[in-house]
């Protein structure tokens, strides 16, 4: 192959709909340069405060990200599964900047 190409499409802009005020979220009282570190991107963090804090349906989320269903479903899944592994494990969640 070697002509440079990687495959995929480019990944697409999506839609955030505000800003969040903190990087970092961690259990209370434990230092955070003891703790493993979740990383959570933006379009996930907007994934969960359309779908779990405003109550949109998910197509409602897709539309206002600006993504289809199935992209929609994947990033709220992703973003589920790292902050519950967070809460029950006992991790730090930082959100990209």
């Amino acid at each position: 192959m070697g002509n440079g190409f990687c495959g995929g499409r480019p990944r697409l802009k999506r839609k955030i709909g505000f800003r969040h005020k903190s990087n970092f979220y961690k259990p209370q009282g434990v230092p955070l340069r003891t703790l493993e570190i979740v990383e959570m991107t933006k379009e996930e963090l907007e994934a969960l405060r359309l779908k779990d804090v405003k109550g949109f349906d998910q197509n409602e989320c897709a539309l206002k990200m600006k993504t289809s269903q199935s992209t929609f479903q994947r990033i709220i899944s992703s973003a589920r599964q790292k902050a519950g592994r967070a809460l029950v494990e006992g991790k730090a969640i930082r959100i990209e900047s």
